[in-house]
């Protein structure tokens, strides 16, 4: 016997997605007219709008329709759409899902990228939806969310019966099966997990089961954990705080600097070296001594292009080319050998420059062929640019942005075609010795350099144009002549 239409879904209160001002947000208008939406010590100008659209911006502090503003001819409205859309840009809002009857709500979406903006892809009842691979459910304090490293935007599922519905998606279904389960989510919060890529469709006729690639054969060379840690790890594609916010401060004290001593009697190592001829450091010791952070530059002598070319010849230029085979049967591999070590030969790191100053080569972005070693301009819009070295300047805490940012990008398929479980950590490993390699190589040409851990993976993609999982930031190195009066901070 099959259920009341009321519990198939079919006769269930329409579903209504309201936006509403994440809960740091605050909105102020002012005696001007204009509006600003205040946020963490901070205040960001909306623009003037009329009296009557900042009364009704107000509701966005509990939530307000966006159909009603969509399909809406008053010019009030489409103040406020205006109004929402400029907050929506700036990453200001979250969006509840829920039924209008009682205005409870299912969901709650929190957007993880700053451009996120709510989409209702078309679904028929003969589309075969499932759950991707890299989604994955989990608890964030007394909430369950629903996310995923592709995803512009994280679901806070607020009704268990929601949570399970979606569970049974492990398993390919077609929507016109799912309209018939007594806790049929809707098409509406379908359409956009199917819009984040949390759903995906499947084509039954040709595909036996969950794609790999899902749509992307990028994908395929991509394990769970290492595409959730690139992304979470990185800034631009999540909302989570990041870097130094010393979070745990307040709950307990700091490990010291260095570990408590194993009990026992030491063996002192400088009584061996007393015993022996005293001998002078090498330059490699040297070097290593020498190496620090500069966060400083001087801009009245900027880095010339013949000492860059030189440091790039030293440090990441291709020495050799090769190519082996695993075994018999197996296609030839091609290496590239450059100055540092790689896991597994790979060298799949990549070399982009933001050139701010630099004596005899033009401010702007550049690709560094390794090969040829050539710089290759990139046409990134100057604003692109100008964040990207100003994200820089913020990260490393310094008074102005670098001569040269070198932006350590991976072809992250180079590794993980051989790597499984351990790819993103070798891919890791290697950004930090070319780190090292780029300190050593500035100590020794006189230079100044500071290693950044950090790298906004949407901004770079909008730069390049390849896509955050085929080719991303791992890290990041400030490059200069030193300021005459910088200190090494270590």
């Amino acid at each position: 016997m099959r259920p009341p239409a009321s519990k198939r879904g079919r006769g269930a209160a329409p579903v209504a997605l309201s936006a509403r001002l994440a809960a740091h947000v605050t909105l102020e208008a002012r005696p001007n007219g204009t509006v600003a939406a205040c946020f963490d010590g901070h205040s960001l100008a909306l623009g003037e709008v009329s009296a009557g659209a900042a009364d009704r911006a107000q509701a966005l502090r509990t939530g307000l329709p966006l159909h009603a503003l969509a399909s809406s001819r008053r010019s009030i409205d489409k103040e406020v759409d205006g109004l929402v859309r400029r907050l929506a840009r700036h990453g200001l809002l979250e969006y509840c899902l829920g039924r209008s009857r009682d205005g409870a709500a299912q969901v709650v979406i929190e957007p993880q990228v700053p451009d996120y903006w709510p989409r209702t892809p078309l679904l028929g009842n003969s589309d075969v939806l499932v759950l991707s691979r890299f989604a994955y459910m989990r608890r964030r304090g007394d909430d369950m969310v629903l996310e995923s490293p592709r995803a512009g935007a994280l679901f806070k599922i607020c009704d268990a019966r929601v949570a399970t519905a979606l569970a049974a998606l492990a398993a390919p279904q077609a929507v016109k099966q799912l309209r018939r389960q007594d806790a049929f989510p809707g098409l509406e919060l379908l359409a956009l997990l199917l819009d984040c890529q949390i759903l995906f469709k499947v084509d039954p006729a040709r595909d036996s089961g969950p794609r790999v690639a899902e749509g992307d054969d990028n994908l395929v060379l991509w394990d769970f954990h290492d595409l959730l840690f690139h992304v979470r790890s990185s800034e631009g594609r999540h909302a989570n705080p990041l870097g130094g916010v010393y979070a745990y401060a307040d709950i307990m004290p700091p490990p010291p600097a260095v570990r408590p001593r194993w009990p026992g009697k030491a063996i002192a190592l400088d009584e061996f070296a007393s015993r022996g001829q005293s001998q002078p450091l090498s330059p490699a010791a040297k070097l290593l001594r020498e190496r620090h952070s500069t966060r400083s530059f001087d801009d009245r002598r900027p880095i010339t292009a013949t000492e860059l070319a030189r440091f790039l010849d030293a440090t990441a230029r291709v020495h050799s080319r090769f190519e082996d085979r695993f075994d018999d049967a197996s296609p030839a591999v091609e290496y590239a050998v450059r100055p540092y070590p790689s896991a597994g030969g790979s060298y799949e790191l990549e070399l982009y420059l933001a050139v701010d100053a630099c004596d005899g080569l033009a401010r702007g972005f550049y690709h560094y062929d390794a090969d040829a070693h050539a710089l290759m301009p990139i046409a990134a819009p100057a604003q692109e640019l100008e964040a990207q070295l100003r994200g820089a300047q913020f990260a490393m805490g310094a008074p102005a942005v670098p001569q040269i940012l070198i932006t350590i990008a991976a072809r992250f398929g180079r590794v993980s075609w051989k790597y499984s479980s351990i790819a993103f950590s070798l891919i890791l490993k290697d950004a930090g010795v070319l780190m090292q390699t780029f300190y050593l190589m500035a100590a020794d040409m006189g230079l100044g350099g500071c290693a950044i851990g950090i790298a906004n993976l949407e901004l770079f993609a909008k730069m390049t144009g390849v896509a955050f999982h085929v080719e991303g930031p791992v890290g990041q190195f400030a490059l200069g002549r030193a300021a005459p009066s910088t200190a090494s901070d270590r």
